[in-house]
Protein backbone atom coordinates (compact mmCIF):
# COMPACT_ATOMS: atom_id res chain seq x y z
CA UNK A 1 0.00 0.00 0.00
CA UNK A 2 0.90 3.60 -0.69
CA UNK A 3 2.36 5.35 2.24
CA UNK A 4 0.14 8.31 3.29
CA UNK A 5 0.60 12.05 2.50
CA UNK A 6 2.47 14.34 4.77
CA UNK A 7 0.46 16.65 6.71
CA UNK A 8 0.58 20.42 6.86
CA UNK A 9 -1.07 23.04 8.87
CA UNK A 10 -3.82 24.47 7.10
CA UNK A 11 -2.50 28.78 7.58
CA UNK A 12 -3.56 29.60 11.27
CA UNK A 13 -7.32 27.67 11.33
CA UNK A 14 -5.45 25.39 13.58
CA UNK A 15 -6.22 22.53 11.02
CA UNK A 16 -3.80 19.97 9.78
CA UNK A 17 -4.23 18.79 6.47
CA UNK A 18 -2.96 16.05 3.76
CA UNK A 19 -1.07 17.09 0.93
CA UNK A 20 -3.18 15.39 -0.93
CA UNK A 21 -6.84 15.53 -0.95
CA UNK A 22 -10.00 14.09 -2.54
CA UNK A 23 -12.50 15.79 -4.53
CA UNK A 24 -15.66 13.84 -3.60
CA UNK A 25 -17.82 15.56 -7.05
CA UNK A 26 -17.78 12.14 -8.94
CA UNK A 27 -19.21 10.48 -5.38
CA UNK A 28 -22.81 12.16 -6.01
CA UNK A 29 -23.24 10.70 -9.72
CA UNK A 30 -25.94 8.54 -10.37
CA UNK A 31 -24.29 6.32 -12.86
CA UNK A 32 -22.00 5.43 -9.66
CA UNK A 33 -23.05 2.37 -7.82
CA UNK A 34 -24.22 2.72 -4.07
CA UNK A 35 -21.45 -0.23 -3.14
CA UNK A 36 -19.00 1.57 -5.24
CA UNK A 37 -18.80 5.10 -3.78
CA UNK A 38 -18.62 3.29 -0.29
CA UNK A 39 -15.57 1.00 -1.68
CA UNK A 40 -14.39 4.41 -3.08
CA UNK A 41 -14.96 7.00 0.27
CA UNK A 42 -13.72 3.76 2.66
CA UNK A 43 -10.57 3.59 0.81
CA UNK A 44 -9.67 6.86 0.59
CA UNK A 45 -9.30 7.15 4.14
CA UNK A 46 -7.55 4.07 4.33
CA UNK A 47 -5.27 5.21 2.11
CA UNK A 48 -4.62 8.15 4.38
CA UNK A 49 -6.21 11.05 2.54
CA UNK A 50 -7.60 12.85 5.26
CA UNK A 51 -9.33 15.90 3.53
CA UNK A 52 -12.56 15.26 1.63
CA UNK A 53 -14.11 17.99 -0.15
CA UNK A 54 -17.89 18.28 -1.52
CA UNK A 55 -20.36 20.81 -2.41
CA UNK A 56 -23.97 21.42 -2.66
CA UNK A 57 -23.97 21.22 -6.03
CA UNK A 58 -22.30 17.66 -6.53
CA UNK A 59 -25.36 15.86 -6.59
CA UNK A 60 -25.76 13.28 -3.80
CA UNK A 61 -22.28 13.54 -2.61
CA UNK A 62 -22.88 14.94 0.05
CA UNK A 63 -24.96 12.57 1.08
CA UNK A 64 -23.01 9.44 0.23
CA UNK A 65 -20.16 11.19 2.47
CA UNK A 66 -22.99 10.72 5.75
CA UNK A 67 -23.97 7.50 4.85
CA UNK A 68 -20.91 5.97 4.59
CA UNK A 69 -18.23 7.77 6.55
CA UNK A 70 -19.83 9.37 9.42
CA UNK A 71 -18.76 6.47 11.79
CA UNK A 72 -14.93 7.59 10.91
CA UNK A 73 -15.84 11.19 10.99
CA UNK A 74 -12.43 11.63 13.36
CA UNK A 75 -10.43 10.19 10.70
CA UNK A 76 -11.06 13.47 8.23
CA UNK A 77 -11.25 17.05 7.26
CA UNK A 78 -14.30 17.84 5.73
CA UNK A 79 -14.82 20.48 3.51
CA UNK A 80 -18.26 21.91 1.41
CA UNK A 81 -19.74 24.19 -0.29
CA UNK A 82 -23.01 26.55 -0.16
CA UNK A 83 -24.27 29.53 -1.26
CA UNK A 84 -27.56 27.94 -3.54
CA UNK A 85 -30.00 25.37 -4.01
CA UNK A 86 -31.65 25.27 -1.06
CA UNK A 87 -35.75 24.88 -1.22
CA UNK A 88 -37.53 27.91 -0.29
CA UNK A 89 -34.43 30.38 -0.29
CA UNK A 90 -33.22 32.76 -2.68
CA UNK A 91 -29.91 32.01 -3.92
CA UNK A 92 -26.80 34.03 -2.47
CA UNK A 93 -28.71 35.19 0.43
CA UNK A 94 -27.41 34.95 3.88
CA UNK A 95 -30.62 33.06 5.08
CA UNK A 96 -29.62 30.49 1.96
CA UNK A 97 -25.94 30.24 3.56
CA UNK A 98 -27.37 29.63 6.82
CA UNK A 99 -30.07 27.05 5.90
CA UNK A 100 -26.89 25.58 3.83
CA UNK A 101 -25.27 24.71 6.71
CA UNK A 102 -27.98 23.39 8.66
CA UNK A 103 -28.62 20.91 5.46
CA UNK A 104 -24.85 19.99 5.24
CA UNK A 105 -24.83 19.16 8.80
CA UNK A 106 -27.60 17.19 8.39
CA UNK A 107 -26.64 15.37 4.84
CA UNK A 108 -22.90 14.58 5.93
CA UNK A 109 -24.34 13.14 9.61
CA UNK A 110 -22.00 15.64 11.49
CA UNK A 111 -22.44 18.12 14.51
CA UNK A 112 -19.73 20.24 13.09
CA UNK A 113 -17.97 20.85 9.64
CA UNK A 114 -14.71 21.91 9.01
CA UNK A 115 -14.16 23.85 6.30
CA UNK A 116 -17.14 25.85 4.44
CA UNK A 117 -17.06 27.41 1.29
CA UNK A 118 -19.26 30.53 -0.08
CA UNK A 119 -19.07 28.60 -4.16
CA UNK A 120 -18.20 30.63 -6.51
CA UNK A 121 -19.88 33.79 -5.02
CA UNK A 122 -19.54 36.84 -7.10
CA UNK A 123 -17.52 39.63 -5.78
CA UNK A 124 -20.66 42.32 -5.87
CA UNK A 125 -22.47 39.58 -3.55
CA UNK A 126 -19.84 39.14 -1.06
CA UNK A 127 -19.58 43.02 -0.89
CA UNK A 128 -23.24 43.22 0.01
CA UNK A 129 -25.85 40.42 0.39
CA UNK A 130 -24.07 39.44 4.12
CA UNK A 131 -23.34 35.92 3.27
CA UNK A 132 -19.85 36.07 4.92
CA UNK A 133 -21.56 37.52 7.96
CA UNK A 134 -23.90 34.34 7.95
CA UNK A 135 -20.95 31.80 7.57
CA UNK A 136 -19.67 33.31 10.25
CA UNK A 137 -22.21 32.92 12.67
CA UNK A 138 -22.27 29.37 11.91
CA UNK A 139 -18.44 29.42 13.31
CA UNK A 140 -19.60 31.74 15.97
CA UNK A 141 -21.99 28.56 17.09
CA UNK A 142 -19.77 26.06 16.10
CA UNK A 143 -21.22 24.32 13.47
CA UNK A 144 -18.24 25.77 11.28
CA UNK A 145 -14.52 25.40 11.90
CA UNK A 146 -13.33 27.79 9.14
CA UNK A 147 -15.36 29.92 7.25
CA UNK A 148 -13.23 29.82 3.46
CA UNK A 149 -14.22 31.02 0.33
CA UNK A 150 -13.88 28.96 -3.10
CA UNK A 151 -13.17 30.57 -6.49
CA UNK A 152 -10.85 32.39 -9.09
CA UNK A 153 -10.36 36.19 -10.13
CA UNK A 154 -11.10 39.16 -8.52
CA UNK A 155 -13.99 37.64 -6.36
CA UNK A 156 -10.61 35.68 -4.65
CA UNK A 157 -8.75 38.56 -4.57
CA UNK A 158 -11.43 40.17 -3.15
CA UNK A 159 -11.94 37.24 -0.54
CA UNK A 160 -8.59 37.17 0.50
CA UNK A 161 -8.34 41.01 1.25
CA UNK A 162 -11.74 40.88 3.53
CA UNK A 163 -10.54 39.38 6.14
CA UNK A 164 -13.84 37.25 6.52
CA UNK A 165 -12.25 34.24 5.57
CA UNK A 166 -9.56 31.70 7.50
CA UNK A 167 -9.40 29.54 3.92
CA UNK A 168 -9.88 29.87 0.43
CA UNK A 169 -9.91 27.31 -2.44
CA UNK A 170 -8.65 28.14 -5.98
CA UNK A 171 -7.30 26.85 -9.36
CA UNK A 172 -4.01 26.08 -9.53
CA UNK A 173 -1.91 24.11 -11.68
CA UNK A 174 0.67 24.50 -14.15
CA UNK A 175 -1.72 26.05 -17.28
CA UNK A 176 -3.55 28.13 -14.70
CA UNK A 177 -1.09 29.79 -12.43
CA UNK A 178 -2.88 33.47 -12.07
CA UNK A 179 -3.26 32.95 -8.17
CA UNK A 180 0.54 31.88 -7.65
CA UNK A 181 1.00 35.49 -8.85
CA UNK A 182 -1.82 37.33 -7.27
CA UNK A 183 -3.92 35.72 -3.93
CA UNK A 184 -1.98 32.92 -2.81
CA UNK A 185 0.85 35.14 -1.64
CA UNK A 186 -1.25 37.27 0.16
CA UNK A 187 -2.76 34.27 1.61
CA UNK A 188 -0.15 33.23 2.59
CA UNK A 189 0.81 36.40 4.10
CA UNK A 190 -2.28 36.58 6.11
CA UNK A 191 -2.68 32.94 7.55
CA UNK A 192 -4.88 31.49 5.55
CA UNK A 193 -5.44 28.02 4.21
CA UNK A 194 -5.18 27.39 0.46
CA UNK A 195 -6.57 24.05 -1.04
CA UNK A 196 -5.49 24.02 -4.68
CA UNK A 197 -8.46 22.54 -7.32
CA UNK A 198 -7.70 21.01 -10.49
CA UNK A 199 -4.23 20.53 -9.67
CA UNK A 200 -4.00 17.85 -12.53
CA UNK A 201 -5.61 20.75 -14.76
CA UNK A 202 -8.45 17.92 -16.00
CA UNK A 203 -5.65 16.07 -17.25
CA UNK A 204 -5.88 17.39 -20.42
CA UNK A 205 -3.18 15.25 -22.01
CA UNK A 206 -5.21 12.41 -21.98
CA UNK A 207 -8.36 13.91 -23.61
CA UNK A 208 -9.54 14.49 -27.15
CA UNK A 209 -11.67 17.20 -27.79
CA UNK A 210 -15.03 16.20 -27.87
CA UNK A 211 -18.20 18.65 -29.21
CA UNK A 212 -20.07 20.22 -26.06
CA UNK A 213 -17.53 19.63 -23.69
CA UNK A 214 -16.92 21.59 -20.60
CA UNK A 215 -15.49 25.39 -21.52
CA UNK A 216 -12.82 24.88 -18.80
CA UNK A 217 -11.49 21.75 -19.85
CA UNK A 218 -11.47 23.23 -23.45
CA UNK A 219 -9.67 26.55 -22.46
CA UNK A 220 -7.20 24.47 -20.45
CA UNK A 221 -6.28 21.40 -23.74
CA UNK A 222 -5.59 24.80 -25.34
CA UNK A 223 -3.36 26.20 -22.77
CA UNK A 224 -1.34 22.98 -22.25
CA UNK A 225 -0.89 23.23 -26.50
CA UNK A 226 0.12 26.76 -25.88
CA UNK A 227 2.85 26.28 -23.19
CA UNK A 228 4.27 23.40 -24.91
CA UNK A 229 5.80 22.02 -21.32
CA UNK A 230 8.82 19.37 -21.11
CA UNK A 231 8.93 17.37 -18.24
CA UNK A 232 11.79 15.29 -19.10
CA UNK A 233 11.19 11.91 -17.87
CA UNK A 234 8.59 12.72 -15.52
CA UNK A 235 4.85 11.77 -16.48
CA UNK A 236 2.47 14.94 -17.15
CA UNK A 237 0.50 13.01 -13.84
CA UNK A 238 3.27 13.31 -11.71
CA UNK A 239 5.29 16.49 -12.91
CA UNK A 240 1.81 18.63 -12.75
CA UNK A 241 0.58 17.46 -8.79
CA UNK A 242 4.24 17.71 -8.15
CA UNK A 243 4.24 21.60 -9.22
CA UNK A 244 0.79 22.38 -7.51
CA UNK A 245 1.77 20.62 -4.10
CA UNK A 246 4.87 22.42 -3.75
CA UNK A 247 3.65 25.76 -4.95
CA UNK A 248 4.43 28.37 -1.70
CA UNK A 249 1.21 29.02 0.08
CA UNK A 250 -0.68 25.79 -0.57
CA UNK A 251 -1.55 23.27 2.02
CA UNK A 252 -3.45 20.56 0.05
CA UNK A 253 -3.95 19.68 -3.59
CA UNK A 254 -7.48 17.72 -4.58
CA UNK A 255 -7.84 15.03 -7.64
CA UNK A 256 -10.83 13.73 -8.44
CA UNK A 257 -11.00 10.06 -9.59
CA UNK A 258 -13.30 6.71 -9.21
CA UNK A 259 -10.36 4.61 -9.38
CA UNK A 260 -8.29 3.70 -6.41
CA UNK A 261 -4.76 2.83 -8.48
CA UNK A 262 -5.21 6.61 -9.55
CA UNK A 263 -4.75 8.10 -5.66
CA UNK A 264 -2.46 5.20 -5.28
CA UNK A 265 -0.35 6.49 -7.90
CA UNK A 266 -1.01 10.03 -6.83
CA UNK A 267 0.62 9.29 -3.55
CA UNK A 268 3.29 7.67 -4.90
CA UNK A 269 4.43 11.08 -6.95
CA UNK A 270 3.60 13.12 -3.58
CA UNK A 271 5.88 10.66 -1.55
CA UNK A 272 9.17 12.03 -4.15
CA UNK A 273 8.74 15.47 -3.04
CA UNK A 274 8.81 18.91 -4.98
CA UNK A 275 9.95 18.85 -8.69
CA UNK A 276 14.08 19.84 -9.26
CA UNK A 277 13.94 23.16 -8.19
CA UNK A 278 15.14 24.08 -12.10
CA UNK A 279 12.21 22.53 -13.67
CA UNK A 280 9.87 24.26 -11.33
CA UNK A 281 10.85 27.16 -12.03
CA UNK A 282 10.84 26.39 -16.32
CA UNK A 283 7.41 25.80 -15.77
CA UNK A 284 6.52 29.19 -14.45
CA UNK A 285 8.97 30.82 -16.33
CA UNK A 286 6.89 29.36 -19.66
CA UNK A 287 3.78 30.38 -18.04
CA UNK A 288 5.26 34.12 -17.75
CA UNK A 289 6.54 33.78 -21.09
CA UNK A 290 3.32 32.79 -23.07
CA UNK A 291 0.32 32.98 -20.36
CA UNK A 292 0.58 37.06 -19.35
CA UNK A 293 -3.19 37.59 -19.38
CA UNK A 294 -4.57 34.36 -18.82
CA UNK A 295 -7.12 34.26 -15.87
CA UNK A 296 -8.03 31.87 -13.75
CA UNK A 297 -10.74 29.38 -14.63
CA UNK A 298 -13.60 28.77 -12.05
Amino acid sequence: MSAAPARRPFGNTGLIVPTLGFGAGGVGDPALSERDAETLLNSVLDLGIGLIDTARSYGTSEERIGRHLARRRGEFVLSTKVGYSVPGFEDWTAACVSAGVDLALQNLRTDVIDVVHLHSCPRATLERSGVAKALGRAVETGKVRVAAYSGDGDPLDFAVASGSFGSVQTSVNVVDQRAIETALPRAEERGKGVIAKRALANAVWRRDFVPGEDEAISTYRQRWHALSLDFGDLSPEEATLRFTAHVPGVSSVLVATRRIEHLEANLDALSRGPLPEELQRSIRARFQERGTGWPGIV
